[in-house]
């Protein structure tokens, strides 16, 4: 008796374990769902840019694929030495003119009959006054042309960033059911 007990045993464990390796055929299989981004992405962008900005304005820009910019860098860099140039020549105009006046020869601030458009004071002032602002007209180039250098490394690092439509801000209009008023709100969807 205990010999057909165990040989049913062993018939049962058998078939339990043949039984389950019946089921290997309803494994569940998952679909991969990371998507291959199309642009791989290059850690020397941002250092490129940067270096291209900085041997000639605005050609980081035209290395990042956004040529509307350059005509933006070109007239604010331009903008700059415009000022410059015309504060400069100016404050020499003066400057000119105040040590002509020192050495009491005739200046272009002269005026008739002895009557001077400006007194000495008066060119002293002019030329601390355009001597300062060619001074700040300089540093305003300088931090126009580091800022365009800026934007064109910042703009390559932001080229890179997985921006579709799975990662989106829409604004929505919601009609209130109570007092049927519409509130305006906005809807944040993150789709993965």
């Amino acid at each position: 008796m205990l010999n057909k007990q165990l040989y049913i045993f062993f018939v049962l464990i058998y078939l339990a374990i043949f039984q389950s390796f019946s089921q290997e055929s309803s494994v569940l299989k998952i679909k991969d769902t990371v998507f291959e981004n199309s642009t791989s992405y290059d850690p020397l962008a941002p250092s490129k840019a940067a270096f291209y900005s900085a041997i000639l304005p605005g050609l980081g820009q035209a290395y990042n694929k956004k040529y509307w910019k350059i005509p933006f860098v070109y007239a604010a860099l331009g903008s700059g030495i415009y000022l410059y140039s015309v504060n400069n020549s100016n404050y020499n105009r003066v400057r000119n003119s105040f040590k002509l006046r020192k050495n009491n020869k005739p200046d272009e601030f002269d005026g008739l009959d002895g009557k001077p458009f400006l007194s000495e004071d008066a060119l002293i002032s002019a030329q601390e006054t355009y001597k300062k602002d060619r001074d700040l007209s300089l540093l305003v180039s300088v931090g126009l042309y580091v800022l365009q250098i800026i934007e064109a490394s910042t703009n390559a690092h932001l080229l890179q960033h997985n921006v579709n439509n799975n990662l989106t801000i829409n604004p929505k209009l919601i009609k209130n059911t109570v007092n049927n008023k519409t509130i305006v709100g906005a809807q944040i969807n993150f789709n993965f």
